[in-house]
């Protein structure tokens, strides 16, 4: 996909300058290709093509994959209906990403961005060049009408996004210039550097609230070739794509056709790639990586598999609590839930051995917190210290760890003595708290894998009186509870970046916990976080983002707002021997943007498919 994914970062250092293109303004200004937050970027400004990717890549062939689930509606920047998979190929955004460097992107849709000295505005040039694919030019007007549209019309995040822009003006059919409330907030050029860009003109007399079933209009590499609502959608290459010349579109997009099949079922999914009907998945689940994989294609090395590292930022993964619910208002029982969780006998046998605990919301980076607070990160949280469990000062975060036996009864025992100090007793092998409730709610889930980890935790739970029930229902069905937090406990993830910024917003405040289909999942409002999600999102430079994010990990963690999971730095990777990609090594681990299909090899799988091997 095209989107700046998960790449929420800090602003330019290090480029370029030369006097601003806007008379009215006295200071000088910094222009330039690309935006970084660490520094300079890696590339100049006449760089040929990212450098790991191959130039030259043959174009043409199919990459078939697999969705769960359904689809309705081609419009994924409303909350209303369940969009199409990958319907980003479609559009263009102003930057683009390189897959080798953190928080760094170059100039697409603009060729040029402009900043001036006092940060309170940005202005993108676009390229004259720029097209949507019915040949109507991509121009300042629409990219503003793209940010009025999404800010009043779009999801609730991108109200958070852009919250920080007063307005956007048009100064020429190629210049936009986006005006903001302060200079404080340092990620918003490559925040607005990754909006897609809409067409106004075909936007015109569609309601952009409601679901869209027409194929949309962009001016991205692909478009909508052929749909079956439900079933099957296929992106076709568009030949004469404005930008397959331009450094950020050279060698990428190689596919003629991208080709989704939905299945309901993820065991069907698996059965359909096993057939040849599907060429790639990435797979989620550790023990179908250790035992689906050995079937005669496999064998006959017409299907390869391969763990490919990464250097990115994990995030946290977990059960998490919703606490708009009565029962997990309470921090303790929320503890007591995670401290319940014997992921060591999950990992003995349920995972094999693949998985490491999460410990930090900003795992596997420098920006996760560790020991106890010390500096400037002590100095940060002090004024909270009555505002904050008195455990955070003096001890490590850690959770428990078992001998993987399964018999974890002295976690249960501290289990236990939480429930009670939050005022819980056992009655008739039931907990029931001091509303004379038992302690009963429902693990929600979306898919039948998830199934084997969850009820083996729901049956921990009734060892101490507590009634957790597993329900699973379908994608759409789980989407609409999740979009309108009818739910007691989901599986829900939080991807994180290099250079956390607005998106913690979106996750954590007290002002992003009542809006319909929001990313604060557990509704977490707390004066405290409020404070710090404000001192990462304007954070001066580097050393302060790390110290003000390392103290919002920690108060988020020793709240016990879900119960840790687990995570992989490396991508399981299976695919059927037609692709070859670039040797490079990069720090995404790998992007499908910059495969290609090889003919010689698809000949030769697809006569393997055909003998029955």
């Amino acid at each position: 996909m095209r989107a700046i994914i998960a790449m929420l970062v800090v602003l330019l250092l290090g480029l370029t300058s030369g006097p601003s293109a806007r008379a009215a303004d006295a200071e000088p200004t910094t222009r330039s290709h690309a935006v970084s937050m660490l520094g300079k970027p890696k590339l100049p400004a006449d760089f040929p093509y990212f450098p790991y990717v191959n130039p030259n890549a043959p174009k043409g062939g199919e990459l078939a994959e697999s969705a769960l689930g359904s689809f309705d509606n081609f419009n994924r920047f409303i909350v209303r209906g369940t969009p199409a998979a990958e319907i980003g190929r479609v559009y263009d955004t102003l930057l683009m990403p390189s897959a080798n460097e953190a928080a760094t992107a170059y100039g697409h849709l603009a060729k040029t961005i402009e900043i001036p000295a006092d940060r309170m505005w940005v202005a993108f040039e676009l390229r004259p060049e720029a097209r949507f694919n019915d040949g109507t030019p991509v121009t300042a007007e629409d990219v503003a009408w793209t940010f009025n549209t999404l800010r009043k019309e779009g999801r609730p995040y991108y109200r958070q996004y852009y919250a920080d822009v007063e307005k956007v003006t048009v100064e020429s059919p190629q210049r936009v210039v986006f005006h903001l409330k302060s200079n404080k907030n340092r990620e918003l050029p490559l925040i607005l550097g990754e909006m897609p860009v809409l067409p106004k003109h075909w936007w015109e007399g569609r309601d952009f609230s409601r679901p869209l079933t027409d194929p949309p209009l962009g001016s991205g590499p692909y478009k909508v070739d052929h749909y079956e609502f439900g079933r099957t959608i296929v992106y076709k290459r568009v030949d004469n794509w404005w930008g397959k010349d331009i450094p950020t579109g050279k060698g990428l997009d190689n596919f003629d056709t991208i080709r989704i099949e939905y299945f309901r079922d993820a065991t069907v999914a698996l059965e359909a790639f096993k057939a040849g009907h599907i060429d790639f998945r990435l797979e989620n689940v550790a023990k179908q990586w250790a035992n689906a994989y050995d079937f005669p294609a496999r064998q006959e090395g017409l299907v390869k598999l391969e763990e490919i590292k990464h250097r990115l930022p994990t995030g946290m993964q977990g059960f998490a609590m919703n606490t708009r619910r009565p029962m997990f208002k309470d921090p303790r029982v929320r503890q007591a839930l995670a401290w319940a969780f014997d992921f060591e006998w999950a990992n003995k046998n349920l995972f094999y051995g693949a998985y490491k605990r999460d410990l930090s919301y900003f795992g596997n980076s420098e920006l996760a917190s560790s020991g106890i607070p010390k500096g400037a990160e002590l100095a940060l949280l002090e004024p909270f210290r009555s505002q904050l469990p008195p455990e955070l000062f003096t001890q490590e975060f850690k959770l428990p760890v078992t001998d993987g036996s399964g018999n974890n009864r002295e976690e249960l025992k501290r289990s236990l003595e939480l429930l009670k100090q939050a005022g819980y007793q056992v009655k008739d092998r039931k907990l029931v708290g001091p509303d004379g409730q038992p302690l009963s709610f429902e693990i929600l889930l979306n898919e039948p894998a998830f199934e084997r980890v969850a009820l083996p935790y729901s049956q921990t739970l009734a060892k101490i009186g507590i009634d957790a029930r597993v329900r699973t229902v379908d994608p759409s069905q789980y989407q609409h509870r999740l979009d309108n937090y009818d739910f007691d406990m989901v599986v829900a993830s939080f991807g994180e970046s290099d250079s956390p910024g607005n998106e913690q917003s979106a996750y954590w405040t007290c002002g992003s916990a009542a809006q319909e289909g929001g990313e604060n999942i557990m509704g977490v409002c707390s004066p405290v976080i409020d404070a710090l999600v404000d001192k990462v999102i304007n954070a001066p430079d580097r050393e302060t983002l790390v110290t003000a994010t390392r103290a919002l990990d920690r108060v988020l963690l020793w709240n016990w707002y879900l119960v840790p999971n687990w995570h992989l730095d490396y991508f399981r990777v299976a695919y059927w021997n037609k692709f070859k990609r670039p040797d490079a090594v990069i720090r995404n681990g790998f992007t499908l943007d910059d495969w290609w299909v090889d003919p010689k090899l698809a000949a030769s799988t697809d006569a393997g498919k055909a003998s029955g091997k």
